[in-house]
């Protein structure tokens, strides 16, 4: 059968109580160093004797550098827990003041919406009557700079925009100009009929007979200006016959 349990409890025998205690010192100091060796852990540790006889381990012999950062991390958790507490009540006084200023601020609002009046004193109901005055006053005046403001603005669009119509019309009428001269030239005729070239106009043929002269009429021009008459060959004179 197995080993049963042992139970823990003060060996009473001081003989075996020592020997029990420098093996289990022994392999108390063989853990720390273990686990700080395979743990990349800072272990200290430190023993008192039934006689009072100290033996400590500490990681690279830094046994008061890890007892100082145990110090400061104890403080604080002991400021920690003192700052909860004192903020818990700030919290809680901090929550009465910001409660009754709300109370205070809703029932400003509903005087100012004309309600809750009953509980009002005369003089209450007056300073409430002067503070909407001024605050109407104050409405109105900034309303009127707003709309002061939006009717600059827009004058101000208005002037710009008469301003590009202007030019608009301008470059409108200059186009139209422009248009007007070219159909001009169009109208007019691309070329000249060199008179020069035709032929001159030969006054018609005189007649002698028996001593008088006729003249025949010239003939009608053509339609386009033309001297279309036939110029006679021979002149031919009866009187030689």
């Amino acid at each position: 059968m197995g080993r049963g349990r042992v139970q823990l409890k003060r060996i009473e025998n001081k003989i075996n109580r020592q020997v029990t205690f420098s093996k289990r010192r022994g392999g108390l100091l063989k853990k720390a160093h273990e686990i700080s060796v395979l743990c990349d852990a800072e272990v200290a540790l430190i023993i008192f004797s039934h006689k009072g006889k100290l033996f400590e381990y500490a990681t690279d012999s830094c046994m008061e550098k890890i007892l100082e950062r145990h110090e400061r991390y104890a403080y604080a958790e002991r400021q920690l827990v003192a700052n909860d507490s004192e903020t818990q009540g700030n919290w809680t006084i901090e929550y009465t003041r910001l409660k009754a200023k709300i109370d205070l601020l809703q029932r400003n609002h509903r005087h100012y919406m004309g309600e809750d009046l009953v509980s009002m004193s005369l003089k209450e109901l007056q300073s409430l009557e002067q503070q909407l005055d001024t605050a109407l006053k104050n409405i109105r005046t900034r309303k009127n700079d707003l709309m002061y403001e939006s009717i600059s603005e827009l004058q101000k669009k208005e002037k710009k925009i008469q301003e590009q119509n202007n030019i608009l019309a301008k470059k409108i009428k200059e186009k139209e100009q422009a248009v007007a001269q070219q159909a001009a030239q169009w109208e007019q005729p691309n070329y000249r009929v060199d008179t020069s070239c035709l032929p001159q106009q030969q006054p018609p043929p005189s007649l002698n007979i028996g001593g008088n002269s006729y003249h025949q009429e010239a003939p009608e021009l053509g339609r386009n200006g033309l001297d279309l008459t036939l110029e006679p060959l021979y002149s031919c004179h009866l009187g030689c016959f």
